[in-house]
């Protein structure tokens, strides 16, 4: 059986997330991590930065780890399958984090009895703060999901979920951040529009943001209990909140993710 090392193929934006959160916030032993990637240069960049170990080719990596994690775009992962699949031993966990890409149709071009595991993360996972979902394929154990899902844990929540909810994880939380990001970016405008230099804008927001975020986690209370709390009859607030709701505000959102939700699905079944 393969030792304990961890291979990572695709060092892009997610790849390098996961790499990052599992050294700095995980635990991880750089020498234990070895990474790919077809553009050589983004591989040698983060095993430098991590102190990691950059592999030429794939066969140097995969006969030799324990988990491999593939973090290649969603378009590119049948070649990289086939590519890999004479390299798969049997007790490799194979975890896949990209978008709309089945179980079953990872498990198709792979040997026979592959263990495959499905990961929906976030990029939160470089500040140890992400959300993830997980789903394994037939051939995994209870025992072998805890197993990854102990590997990830130190990068945020895991969850688990049937798979065919993987795709409404991707619109929900995979491409949340990106939400957030727009909202306290509007949010900072519109301190700024306001009077407030833009410094003190931004950490006002940001302040705001991670503090409402952390009331909701330990109140363990409804969003609208809270919404509620801070709302005066024909106060500022209350004023406020009525111009988002006649704007659409909640009704968009949802639009959103359910957009995100149905390209997830459009990628590849």
């Amino acid at each position: 059986m393969q030792d304990k090392r961890i291979g990572l193929i695709g060092c892009g934006t997610m790849g390098s997330a996961i790499a990052r959160g599992m050294i700095n916030k995980g635990g991880v032993e750089p020498a234990a991590v070895q990474v790919y990637d077809v553009k050589r240069e983004q591989s040698e960049k983060l095993a430098q930065e991590l102190q990691l170990v950059a592999v030429p080719d794939l066969a140097a990596m995969i006969p030799y780890c324990r988990h491999l994690i593939i973090a290649v775009k969603p378009q590119d992962m049948a070649a990289l399958l086939k590519t890999i699949a004479p390299l798969v031993k049997p007790h490799q966990l194979i975890t896949s984090i990209a978008a709309g890409i089945s179980i079953q149709f990872i498990a198709s071009l792979l040997p026979p009895g592959s263990k495959v595991i499905r990961l929906m993360p976030n990029t939160a996972c470089l500040v140890g703060e992400g959300a993830m979902a997980i789903s394994s394929g037939a051939a995994v154990t209870a025992a072998e999901q805890e197993e990854v899902s102990a590997l990830f844990r130190p990068l945020g929540l895991v969850v688990p979920v049937p798979e065919k909810l993987m795709n409404a994880v991707t619109g929900l939380s995979g491409s949340g951040p990106a939400y957030v990001f727009l909202f306290v970016e509007a949010l900072i405008d519109a301190g700024v529009n306001a009077g407030l230099p833009r410094e003190v804008a931004s950490a006002l927001v940001v302040q705001t943001v991670f503090g409402a975020a952390q009331m909701l986690r330990e109140s363990k209370l409804h969003p609208a209990e809270l919404r509620n709390a801070v709302t005066s009859p024909a106060g500022t607030t209350s004023a406020a909140l009525q111009v988002l709701e006649e704007a659409g505000f909640r009704g968009s959102l949802g639009k959103a993710v359910m957009q995100a939700f149905r390209r997830a699905g459009e990628l590849l079944s």
